[in-house]
């Protein structure tokens, strides 16, 4: 007769060849999900390697590629880009879009956090029916109120104005405020009803306890809100008539097509903020989000 521990020593060497058993096939299936997960990044992959190497192109223009690629490549393109201004003043769509979309960053996250804290901690009559009017509202596409949006920018005169772009983008900005409320929902009420007992208000208790929770959710919120305008193409085009008002977007859809590589190179350029931010913020991105996402 065995004894227990030899029993259970002979489990575990039994259980270790059923694993050396399944290695082959483990290793199979490892193998043929990592070579589909390569063949999905190289199809994501290729339009965006394909515009790098356009944007080096030395000719400019689109008809003189080599099939996909271009025949030749320089860095001229990006010489010009921010040198030769007197069609195409990329560094002042540049510096447009900037302002644009940090203005509308700042105050549209302001909107949002206070929005998502006001339907998350207080109870009023018609909340319900609010919530579930932005949720219908969130349904409709932006684009389907535009010609609204340029009559009433018309009658405020605020056609080819940047201030007009950023109180656009900051007044939408609240429709999507259910990840902000998620986020509000998961803080104890414990905290808020130690510091009302203290004597707190409603203000100090947002600004010294949930603005400092909140922190991640508040990145989150400023990266998001940065992004939308920084790349949006439909407002600029509808409501800036002037070439030295241009965004980025609008600037770049101007050019011809003997000045592809140019356009090529300023979306490539275009894109390097958004990316240095990612990797920066990106932790607060994935806090923000998970946090967001948890409902009571």
């Amino acid at each position: 007769m065995l004894s227990k521990a030899d029993r259970i020593i002979n489990r575990q060497i039994r259980r270790s060849r059923v694993g050396k058993r399944l290695t082959a096939k483990r290793f199979f299936e490892y193998l043929f999900t990592y070579l589909g997960l390569l063949c999905i990044a190289a199809i994501f992959a290729f339009p965006v390697l394909w515009l790098i190497l356009a944007s080096f192109s030395e000719s400019g223009s689109m008809y003189t590629f080599k099939g996909f690629f271009p025949s030749s490549y320089s860095i001229d393109t990006f010489v010009r880009l921010f040198t030769d201004t007197k069609m195409y003043d990329y560094p002042q769509w540049f510096l447009n879009t900037l302002i644009v979309a940090s203005c509308s960053a700042v105050l549209g996250s302001l909107l949002v956090i206070l929005t998502a804290y006001v339907i998350s901690r207080f109870r009023f009559p018609s909340r319900k029916g609010i919530m579930k009017l932005t949720m219908v509202l969130g349904m409709f596409p932006s684009f389907m109120a535009m010609t609204a949006v340029y009559l009433l920018m018309t009658q405020f005169g605020l056609i080819n104005k940047l201030w007009g772009l950023v109180l656009i983008y900051s007044a939408g900005a609240p429709m999507g405020y259910l990840t902000q409320k998620g986020f509000f929902d998961t803080i104890s009420n414990s905290m808020y009803e130690a510091a009302r007992i203290d004597g707190a208000s409603n203000l100090k208790v947002f600004i010294k306890i949930t603005l400092p929770i909140a922190m991640p959710m508040i990145i989150y919120t400023l990266l998001t809100s940065f992004t939308w305008p920084w790349s949006d193409f439909i407002l600029p085009k509808l409501l800036l008539k002037n070439i030295d008002k241009y965004t980025v977007a609008v600037g770049l859809m101007s050019l011809g097509d003997t000045e592809f590589s140019r356009f090529a190179a300023g979306s490539v350029f275009i894109a390097v903020p958004i990316i240095v931010l990612y990797f920066c913020l990106v932790k607060y991105m994935v806090n923000g989000l998970t946090a967001g996402a948890v409902k009571e």
